[in-house]
């Protein structure tokens, strides 16, 4: 048998990578300013400044790295910044960079992304405009751990919404959203409720 203790009175420290899009991210910070997620959220890192006044206005320090440095030092600037605010978790809401298998290995079990493609199929660019063109009847969104194979890791939590061949491309966007930022948020909470145990690759969620 294999147990593990949990300390409920330490907060866990979450931080949040970021790139353009802001759904995701404004999700975590209302769920937390509303006192629905037991975590802290020291800091927020990008590799745009377009979300910098979105952490302005929650308080947060914010670091934009520049990924055109090359991979090895970007991740190393990005590492030096969650040791200095000594992050537990690391959470990719709509952060669009592939993390190297280094950084992966060091974070294993820490890293919780958002698939914003549809299941189970239409990875890569543009997953609503492929949607849209196959003409899907159900479209979703998976949370799941960072795995050093892309889009592949343990899966925390999955939600699904039924579309009308009427909806447009635009529809199909906007609707993706809401699948999104609700899912990534209940990964997160599952995960700082201590409820998600992975054995041999494959998760269990235990409420």
């Amino acid at each position: 048998m294999e147990w593990s203790l949990f300390d409920r009175s330490r907060r866990q420290r979450v931080a949040i990578l970021v790139s353009k899009t802001s759904h995701c991210l404004y999700e975590l910070l209302l769920k937390h300013q509303d006192g629905e997620l037991d975590c802290d959220i020291p800091v927020i890192v990008s590799n745009h400044p377009d979300l910098a006044s979105v952490a302005t206005q929650f308080h947060i320090p914010f670091f934009q790295v520049d990924p055109l440095k090359g991979k090895e030092a970007y991740e190393g600037d990005v590492e030096e910044i969650l040791a200095r605010y000594r992050a537990d978790l690391v959470v990719l809401a709509r952060y669009m960079q592939v993390l190297s298998g280094d950084f992966v290995k060091k974070w294993e079990r820490r890293v919780i992304n958002i698939h914003h493609g549809f299941l189970p199929a239409f990875q890569g660019a543009k997953p609503y405009h492929q949607a849209w063109a196959k003409g899907v009847k159900i479209i979703g969104a998976t949370a799941h751990f960072v795995s050093e194979v892309l889009d592949e890791g343990p899966i925390i939590a999955q939600d699904i919404l039924r579309v009308a061949d009427t909806r447009s491309v635009g529809e199909f966007i906007r609707l993706g959203k809401d699948v999104e930022r609700k899912v990534l948020y209940e990964a997160l909470r599952l995960y700082l409720d201590n409820s998600v145990f992975v054995r041999e690759g494959r998760t269990f969620i235990i409420p």
